[in-house]
C-alpha cells in the first residue's frame, strides 16, 4: 500500500469512500417498517454472580425422542410419548428412545404451542393458522383468527382449563407475524394480546393488550390466575380469574436475566421459564435511541443476529420467587431452550432451533438452590 503508485492509491481511497457513503446510506436510508418505541429498561442482572450466575447444570441434559426433527418447539409427555411441533408445519408423536415417530397431522403454518383439552383434543397455538384443534380422528379445524376484528398476528401459546371450557393463549404480535420477532422486540410497540377461547360459544375475549410480545401462558395453582411471557420487556405479567383481585392483572416477576419464551407449571407448585437467550447489552443499550434502533434493524438485515448461545431456564415457585436457576454456555449446549415442561423426574427441553429434544434429571436441576428475595 505504502509503495503502491500513487493512481493507484487514490483508486483504493476513492473505493472506500464509495463504500463508507454507501453502509451509511443503507443504515440511515434503508426502507423498514419498524417503528422503535423509545423505552428504558432496568440494569440486567449479571450472570457472572449472584442469583443468575452460570453454574452448567444444563450439561447432564441428554437427547431423547426422535433425532433430526427441526424445531421441536412444545412439549408434551403422554403415556411415555413425546408429542412436538416443528418447523416444517408437523405436529408429531415419537417414542421416548426415538425409533417411533407418527405424524398427528401437518397444519401448513408453524405449530407453537400445545394443550390437551379435557375431551381429547389437541389444542395447537399455529404462529401462522391461529388457534386449531385437532380431534381423534385426525381432522384439523379452526377454532380461531381474530378477537375484536383485529387478526392474530403470532399465535403462540395456549393453556387449557380443567375444566375444558376455555383455552388461554397469546398473540405475540398483531403487527408482526412468524418469523419477525425481532423486528417486533425491537420496535417495542405494545401490540401483544393475551386471549381467551370459550369452547362453548365459539367466541375469543382479549384479556390484556399492549404487552411486549406475548409469548408463554401458564395456569396457575387451582387456576386461580394465568400468567403470560412478555419476551420484549423481560417480565411475566399475571391476569387474576378469580377472587377479588378477577379482572386485574400485575406483574408475576420482572427484569429478567433473559428473553422469556415459553412458560408451564407443574401442577403443584413451580413453574418454568424458557429464556431464549441471555438479554444483549446492544438491545438494552439502545432502547431509549429509537433511531439507533431503527439503523440496528437495517444492520441485522445482513448481519448475524448478536444471540449469545447459551442454555438458559428458571424455576419460580407460585409467588414469583426464583428456585432454579440452570444455565450452560458451554460449547455444543443445547440451546436455544424454548421450552421447559416437568414431568415425574425429569425436565423436558423443547427448542425453535434444535434438531432434537432433551431431557435433564430434575434433581440436578433443583441440586442446591434456595428462593431469590
Amino acid at each position: 500500500m505504502k509503495n503502491a503508485p500513487a493512481p493507484r492509491r487514490v483508486k483504493i481511497r476513492h473505493l472506500v469512500l464509495v463504500l463508507v457513503i454507501a453502509i451509511a446510506a443503507f443504515l440511515l436510508l434503508m426502507p423498514t417498517k419498524v417503528q422503535p418505541v423509545s423505552w428504558t429498561p432496568a440494569t440486567a442482572p449479571s450472570l457472572s454472580d449472584g442469583a443468575y450466575s452460570e453454574n452448567q447444570k444444563p450439561k447432564a441434559a441428554e437427547k431423547v425422542g426422535a433425532a433430526d426433527i427441526a424445531g421441536p418447539e412444545a412439549l408434551l409427555l403422554e403415556e411415555g410419548f413425546l408429542i412436538s411441533g416443528l418447523h416444517d408445519g408437523r405436529v408429531i408423536r415419537t417414542s421416548l428412545d426415538g425409533k417411533i415417530l407418527d405424524v398427528l397431522t401437518d397444519t401448513g403454518g408453524r405449530p407453537l404451542g400445545l394443550a390437551r383439552h379435557p375431551d381429547g383434543r389437541l389444542i395447537i397455538a399455529d404462529g401462522i393458522k391461529g388457534l386449531l384443534a385437532l380431534d381423534a380422528q385426525g381432522q384439523l379445524a379452526v377454532l380461531t383468527v381474530e378477537a375484536d376484528g383485529l387478526p392474530f398476528g403470532f399465535t403462540d401459546d395456549v393453556a387449557v382449563d380443567t375444566t375444558g371450557r376455555y383455552a388461554y393463549f397469546s398473540d405475540a404480535s398483531s403487527r408482526w407475524g412468524y418469523g419477525k420477532d425481532g423486528e417486533a422486540i425491537i420496535e417495542h410497540g405494545g401490540d401483544g394480546r393475551l386471549l381467551r377461547y370459550d369452547f362453548q360459544t365459539g367466541k375469543t375475549e382479549l384479556l390484556l393488550d399492549r404487552l411486549e410480545f406475548a409469548n408463554g401462558v401458564a395456569l396457575g395453582p387451582n387456576e386461580a390466575f394465568v400468567l403470560v411471557n412478555e419476551t420484549g420487556a423481560y417480565r411475566i405479567s399475571r391476569y387474576w380469574l378469580t377472587g377479588a383481585r378477577a379482572g386485574t392483572h400485575d406483574v408475576f416477576i420482572d427484569n429478567l436475566p433473559g428473553l422469556p419464551d415459553n412458560l408451564s407449571f407443574n401442577g403443584s407448585d413451580r413453574f418454568w421459564v424458557a429464556l431464549y437467550a441471555p438479554r444483549s447489552p446492544l438491545l438494552d443499550g439502545t432502547a431509549g435511541y429509537p433511531y439507533l434502533r431503527k439503523m440496528l434493524v437495517r444492520a441485522l438485515m445482513v448481519l448475524p443476529k448478536p444471540i449469545e448461545k447459551r442454555a438458559f431456564a428458571l424455576g419460580l415457585d407460585t409467588e414469583g420467587k426464583v428456585v432454579a436457576n440452570l444455565q450452560d454456555n458451554s460449547s455444543g449446549n443445547y440451546s436455544p431452550i424454548t421450552t421447559v415442561r416437568e414431568y415425574g423426574d425429569w425436565l423436558y427441553l423443547g427448542s425453535l432451533k434444535a434438531s432434537n429434544m432433551a431431557r435433564l434429571p430434575l434433581s440436578q436441576a433443583m441440586q442446591g438452590v434456595s428462593a431469590v428475595e
